[in-house]
């Protein structure tokens, strides 16, 4: 991740973060978001933190990836899950490190806070590179499908 620095964000990145998400889903997905939906989705993230928090990794005073958390408590282990979302590395920076490095920092601060018992994602079925990545990170499949039902 050499000449990145990674921080929380801040409103001020709502614009950058909810254009990665649209070109996200629109790369990895094929679906095409609506920017103002998007936008305000991020905003309120940003603006409430009990939501989650984004980090982004800086180059050069311009954000070129992101990470989403968001929170899922768990009865059976008395903890939250952190769920890494929203992943995106710009692709003039792919394949140095960036994502590792905001992985690597989202796994040291979910290990220093007592209350949290994992992290967790979801990735395209059809993502292959994505999902050796996560490997590499050291995560594991799970056993768990998801469900979904939208409104």
């Amino acid at each position: 991740m050499a000449g990145a620095s990674l921080r929380r964000a801040v409103m001020a990145d709502a614009g950058i973060i909810a254009a990665y998400n649209i070109a996200m889903a629109e790369g990895t997905e094929g679906k095409a978001l609506d920017p103002a939906t998007v936008g305000a989705g991020v905003e309120a993230l940003l603006a409430d933190p009990a939501k989650g928090f984004y980090l982004v990794a800086e180059m050069g005073g311009r954000v070129v990836g992101q990470a989403m958390i968001t929170y899922e408590w768990s009865d059976w282990r008395n903890g939250s899950f952190w769920w890494v979302q929203s992943v995106y590395v710009h692709p003039d920076v792919r394949r140095q490190g960036i994502f590792t490095g905001i992985f690597r920092e989202i796994e040291r601060e979910a290990r220093e806070l007592s209350g949290v018992v994992g992290l967790r994602l979801y990735v395209d079925a059809e993502n292959l590179r994505a999902q050796e990545t996560y490997r590499h990170l050291g995560m594991d499949e799970s056993n768990y499908l998801i469900f979904e039902r939208e409104f």
